[in-house]
């Protein structure tokens, strides 16, 4: 497992996704799997920076990647990150129902209905008083 912290600021965003992108291709994860994860991420610190509150902003933000090999020879990638902010589940948050129209459609909701499809796994705690969030994809190193 590798570990990294940021502050949770724009410019920390962009350090941690730089530091995931070397961490992901350095442990062999597929380039098409790394864009998933980074897709994820971004989203996810998106939300900690806007919706996280006072608490989240003038804290860090601890990101953990696993990277391992599964029996069935397919791998799998884990990233976890953990804030101070307001307490959310995005695994029990019900996504945004989709716009029947354009002009029904409003900026934003789509975040978590992106991060339930992009991920094959999605677990949430909160544990002294820091959300932990954390998201998985596999691929198939068969050929």
């Amino acid at each position: 497992m590798d570990s990294f912290s940021v502050q949770a600021d724009p410019s920390g965003i962009r350090e941690a996704s730089l530091w995931l992108e070397r961490m992901l291709t350095q442990n062999g994860v597929p380039e098409a799997h790394r864009s998933r994860l980074d897709l994820c991420f971004n989203e996810v610190a998106a939300n900690i920076l806007y919706h996280g509150g006072e608490s989240a902003v003038s804290g860090l933000i601890f990101l953990e990647l696993t990277v391992r090999m599964l029996p069935d020879a397919d791998g799998q990638a884990t990233i976890t990150v953990s804030d101070a902010g307001t307490p959310f589940d995005p695994v029990s948050a019900l996504p945004a129902l989709r716009p029947e129209s354009l002009s029904d459609a409003e900026p934003g909701g789509l975040g978590l209905i992106m991060l339930h499809k992009l991920t094959d796994e999605l677990r949430y705690s909160l544990a002294d008083g820091r959300n932990r969030l954390s998201f998985a994809v596999r691929w198939s190193n068969s050929h």
